[in-house]
């Protein structure tokens, strides 16, 4: 969910975030009252004193949210219901300023599963991102690589993060033009 209005939020414990757009990780005391100005894919952008950060989905109950569902994949499943559900889930990344999903930015360029052991899977990404200097750059990376490992059967996730092409508005969706006004 996306909102232009903003739900007021307090700290009910002391968390863990990152501040936006730096990619500092700080800790936000229990007490600490904010707005919530993004809640997609799992993770939260909450506006407190002059500054957004990002609370992950495991802390959701800092701020009084439910943690996401867990991810199950059909019993029998094939290596196309994995290869669909890794685009699901790459679906769930969000740039905490941007309420658009990194598949439809266009800053995903491939997802490639490779059998491993055990039947299990290596998924390589490259993505990029829509500016180089981008602070938010590795906290990106690791939410795809963190939420591919929660596929069942994916026992690794690496990430590239990689500028060549270079990013640039031709690369997202028509919804994602849309919704920016970039069209």
């Amino acid at each position: 969910m996306y909102s232009r209005s903003s739900e007021p939020v307090k700290f009910e414990r002391d968390c863990d975030v990152v501040l936006v757009p730096s990619g500092e990780n700080v800790v936000m005391p229990a007490g600490s009252i904010g707005y919530i100005t993004q809640s997609l894919g799992g993770s939260w952008t909450v506006f407190v004193e002059g500054n957004l950060m990002r609370i992950a989905g495991k802390d959701a109950d800092a701020i009084g949210k439910e943690p996401p569902t867990p991810i199950e994949l059909p019993e029998g499943a094939t290596v196309e219901d994995i290869e669909k559900l890794v685009w699901q889930q790459l679906r769930t990344c969000f740039d905490p300023e941007i309420p658009i999903n990194v598949v439809e930015l266009g800053l995903v360029y491939s997802a490639e599963l490779t059998p491993v052991e055990n039947a299990e899977y290596r998924v390589d990404v490259r993505m990029t991102l829509t500016a180089p200097g981008c602070g938010m750059g590795d906290i990106l990376v690791d939410d795809v690589r963190s939420k591919l490992e929660l596929i069942p059967t994916i026992a690794e996730a690496d990430v590239e993060l990689v500028f060549d092409p270079p990013w640039n508005r031709n690369m997202m969706s028509d919804a994602a033009k849309l919704e920016t006004g970039m069209f």
